[in-house]
């Protein structure tokens, strides 16, 4: 009897993990390779950042999701080299993986347009260390402004900004403005949390680029309820410890804060250059790889790229880097190495958007289904149950609905913890 076709996924996200588990039902030797031994909920990290929800919450161990599937093993490493001739792959403690099939799904990380320097000033949040981070610095910024005398610093320590306003950064700035409105409006004796000035910084001419400029305009208006100010229309030129330097229509302008959070861009993981080079693939401007329409590279047939790092256009536009988009596309892999065992091409890989969404605050939220736009409480309510349906694992489902009904019933947020080093 010969020996099962070895599969090799490396990342364990929303692409990856779900290719997993999809190719559990085939008959395959399957090695999935994460440098972190658990699979994360990306979207509620913000959650995290601001208090809402504990680092366990949203994250599931990779081998606990797996433990069912004896046909795949979890191996917890990072890959630093791709030999697509040899079908290897090197893991950063030496030890090298073969593979039949290789699917690549590292995922992307934090992008500052080749200012990385601005990343000891404006963390991002893309990690669980991001998000305690960030967390930290939100919590730490109430408690200076408390100890200051200056009214000019302790405006600056009251003063948040977010560069980027996407679905993180207006969910963010959000969360925020709920922090000082509500959480912490009795808990201060020399400052009033509810001063507490929130700007959200944004390039294009919007908040939220990617949806309809009618729910862009709703967002704006619910964002300004709550008190938060977007600047639409402005880059950023500079990040220190002490503001943001920005370029307006206007001129060039500074912003004293000492709370700044990046939610501006994404580049993609270096493993994907390493892969191109190896292989010849094409990227796009974001370093994205050009795949086939069943995910694969061309010329290479064994190898497979998706989630962020894979460029694939649907109806004349690239696919957006969103975890819907991952997770199909992980599913989509059963389909796709099920047809080269069988010799067959594979049907191409087709995105069914349901739609997206993006969170203000409390009963504020905006959706776009397709078929239909809408905003407010319904659409707060949607959000709420896509997000707990997406969440991996009864535990967590059932821990964050916990959180999220104390949470509304009392404005609190149990996990206000500053942790870290405080140098």
């Amino acid at each position: 009897m010969s020996e099962p076709r070895r599969v090799l996924i490396i990342g364990g996200g929303f692409a990856g993990l779900n290719a997993a588990r999809s190719l559990a039902a085939l008959p395959l030797s399957v090695t999935l390779v994460d440098r972190r031994n658990f699979h994360l909920f990306q979207p509620l990290l913000y959650q995290v950042a601001t208090g809402g929800l504990s680092p366990g919450d949203i994250s599931a161990p990779l081998r606990a999701v797996l433990r069912r599937h004896k046909n795949v093993q979890v191996l917890l490493g990072e890959a630093t080299a791709i030999d697509p001739a040899a079908q290897t792959v090197t893991l950063g403690h030496g030890a090298l993986l073969s593979f039949d099939y290789l699917i690549l799904a590292t995922g992307a990380a934090n992008f500052y347009y080749g200012n990385d320097h601005w990343r000891t000033h404006a963390p991002g949040l893309k990690t669980l260390e991001d998000a305690t981070e960030v967390r930290a610095r939100i919590l730490n910024a109430f408690e200076e402004a408390e100890k200051e005398a200056d009214s000019a610093r302790r405006k600056s320590w009251l003063r948040f900004v977010v560069v980027g306003a996407g679905p993180t950064g207006v969910e963010l700035a959000g969360a925020i403005a709920e922090i000082a409105n509500d959480t912490l409006r009795d808990d201060f004796r020399a400052i009033h949390p509810e001063e507490s000035e929130i700007l959200l910084l944004e390039g294009s001419d919007r908040v939220l680029p990617p949806f309809h400029p009618e729910l862009s305009d709703k967002a704006e208006r619910a964002l300004l309820r709550i008190g938060v100010r977007s600047r639409t229309g402005v880059r950023v030129t500079a990040v220190d410890d002490s503001g943001v330097d920005i370029a307006t229509p206007n001129g060039p302008q500074r912003i004293e804060s000492r709370t700044i959070i990046w939610a501006a861009g994404i580049q993609t993981a270096p493993i994907a250059g390493l892969l191109a080079e190896a292989s010849g693939a094409r990227r796009d401007r974001g370093g994205r790889l050009h795949v086939e329409p069943d995910l694969s590279l061309r010329g290479h047939s064994n190898l497979f790229v998706l989630g962020d790092i894979a460029h694939l256009e649907q109806d004349g536009k690239p696919l957006p880097g969103t975890c819907p988009v991952a997770m199909q596309q992980g599913w989509y892999m059963s389909k796709a190495i099920a047809a080269r065992l069988a010799n067959r091409p594979a049907p191409p890989f087709r995105f069914h958007d349901k739609g997206t969404m993006a969170t203000i605050g409390r009963h504020a939220a905006v959706a776009d289904l397709g078929f239909v736009r809408f905003d407010g409480i319904l659409a707060w309510l949607a959000w709420l149950f896509v997000h707990i349906a997406y969440l991996i694992g009864f535990r967590n489902r059932l821990l964050v609905l916990i959180q999220w009904g104390f949470q509304y019933l009392t404005f609190n947020r149990g996990a206000r913890l500053i942790t870290g080093s405080r140098d």
